[in-house]
């Protein structure tokens, strides 16, 4: 099926998505039409959702508007319309727009503080009084960059209308120069994109996504650090038990591993690390099943101690990865946070990565977040839910295939670029870099992928799609989280130059970030309201959580 035929089997099917009503009363409000119009050009998804409502009393009532939106995408526009006049909410730095709502409340305004955070989605709310017998309508526009996991992308659209709408619509615009692949569809909408070496370059920007798959595996060695403190009883240690067991059934035979659990005291499966045979695979899965939850919790033993086993035992022509599981603070042996950042730092020394996983809402997120940051790799969060195993499973499968160790890709003739070098490479994942280019030309404009002992250089696609800014704002976007999380790490001038720099790029582009804020402004004498990014340390909405998805790209 070619590229064509299959996007319009893709809006034909689009049109039957389910209509998610509650049970069908008397309204005193009617949601007669509800849009949702997401375009994705290269990956970068910009989502405007659209209700239009009427009052259906004869009096005024307050009108609600609640949505929710992916966590990883930034809010760029809000606007209510009533009686032909349109409100527009206006980004702000976050100090401007909370002494803005200090104000309102001290001037005996009500003002509230609109979002939370959930599992994979955030909340959006707002109301407006409408007069009898009138209309409203809302208009929320968020952007994200889809990003690539198990070598599919995911684009999660919510809606939830609570009611019959008469109007309701989803209508997904992609455009991908490479082609899609694959199309399922069972009430959500599934696509898959193969891609390998790909540049767009638009209005002075470029955007290169590096993808390679035909390349040869790389056994790796990887150590788990299991908490089997007295926090982990019950439902976490047992879902970790199970989650352990599937994943040392998918070990490689030509990979090797190792296993440490930690309370107050370290216990290993083995002094070293063995190569993943039938035989130690079944070995290892007994001691699996007797991990029992007890005792204190000594983090920084129990890392160090993963990282001797690594050094001690090194593989030729492998890739080493750390993987920690806590779902508490260090409460023996070394319990300073930042002592125990610095000895992992000094100890892994940029050799390999540490990912950490932090088992629900009472870890110090931040500090295993910042530990993973340090050492090249990533904190996640799993959630306390019935699938947590599988969460578990699902992150170990991003991890599972390392391709490439120490990527760099070198540019020429271009400036204000992202995150360029890459400790590794896996499976179903995809690097993205961004930037300027110089003076606007591209017979300046080199690249260079080096990895491993190979280079590949790198040929220009030059594009001009429909909408030419999407490169820049993709641009923006990356560099704008990319400048957060390196924040976690920075300190004193160079942590104020980076927050001052991601600053300027949310105001200048209007992105809600952890650093802005957007002020809702309504119709005199009613409340003003400020729309902030979630961190992932606040703990969720208990509903939020369990959202339905309609439609998901892959």
């Amino acid at each position: 099926m070619d590229k064509v035929a299959l996007k319009l089997t893709l809006f034909g099917l689009l049109f039957t998505c389910v209509n998610l009503a509650a049970k069908n009363k008397k309204q005193d409000i009617d949601i007669y039409s509800f849009h949702i119009n997401s375009t994705v050009t290269s990956r970068y998804a910009t989502t405007v959702i659209t209700s239009r409502v009427a009052n259906l009393l004869n009096q005024s009532q307050e009108v609600h508007f609640d949505v929710k939106i992916p966590k990883d995408a930034f809010i760029s526009q809000f606007r209510m319309t009533i009686e032909g006049k349109t409100y527009d909410g206006v980004v702000k730095e976050k100090e401007e727009a909370q002494q803005q709502y200090n104000q309102a409340v001290s001037g005996g305004q009500s003002a509230g503080l609109v979002s939370a955070v959930g599992r994979t989605l955030e909340d959006f709310k707002t109301s407006v009084t409408v007069a009898a017998f009138s209309k409203v309508t809302f208009e929320l526009t968020y952007e994200e960059l889809l990003k690539r996991r198990l070598g599919t992308y995911e684009l999660l659209i919510n809606a939830q209308p609570m009611q019959l709408v008469a109007d309701f619509k989803i209508d997904v615009h992609i455009q991908e120069n490479t082609g899609i692949s694959l199309l399922e569809v069972k009430g959500a909408l599934i696509l898959h994109v193969k891609y390998s070496y790909f540049f767009q370059v638009s209005n002075g920007y470029f955007v290169h996504y590096f993808a390679p798959t035909d390349i040869q595996r790389i056994p790796k060695n990887v150590v788990f650090i299991i908490d089997e403190s007295g926090s982990m009883s019950g439902t976490k240690i047992e879902q970790t038990r199970l989650a352990m067991l599937e994943i040392l059934s998918d070990l490689a035979e030509d990979d090797h591993f190792g296993l440490i659990t930690f309370s107050g005291h370290i216990q290993t499966w083995k002094p070293e690390l063995l190569k993943a045979t039938e035989g130690n695979v079944e070995e290892a899965k007994m001691f699996v099943k007797r991990i029992k939850s007890g005792g204190s919790t000594d983090i920084n033993a129990a890392v160090l101690k993963a990282v001797d086993m690594i050094n001690n035992y090194p593989q030729e022509g492998s890739a080493s990865i750390l993987i920690l599981l806590t779902d508490g603070d260090p409460t023996t042996g070394e319990t300073n946070p930042v002592k125990i950042q610095e000895n992992v730092k000094k100890a892994i020394g940029e050799k390999f990565p540490l990912y950490s996983l932090g088992f629900g809402f009472d870890v110090n997120f931040e500090f295993l977040k910042k530990l993973s940051l340090e050492n090249n790799g990533v904190g996640r969060r799993i959630y306390e839910d019935s699938d947590a195993d599988k969460q578990l499973q699902g992150f170990y499968e991003e991890v599972a295939v390392p391709l490439l160790t120490d990527v760099h890709l070198n540019y020429q003739g271009v400036t204000n670029l992202t995150q360029s070098t890459f400790n590794q490479y896996y499976n179903g994942s995809e690097i993205v870099v961004a930037g300027q280019i110089t003076d606007n030309s591209l017979e300046t404009f080199t690249t260079e992928v080096v990895y491993h002992s190979s280079v590949f250089t790198g040929d220009l696609s030059s594009d001009r799609p429909e909408h030419e800014n999407f490169i820049k704002r993709l641009w923006a976007f990356l560099t704008v989280k990319q400048l957060l999380e390196k924040m976690v790490l920075l300190k004193d001038l160079e942590k104020e130059n980076a927050k001052k720099e991601a600053l300027e790029l949310s105001l200048e582009y209007k992105f809600v970030t952890p650093l802005t804020s957007m002020v809702v402004t309504k119709p005199q004498d009613e409340e003003m309201q400020v729309a902030h990014k979630p961190k992932e340390e606040e703990k969720p909405n208990r509903h939020s959580s369990g959202s339905t998805k309609i439609c998901q790209i892959k």
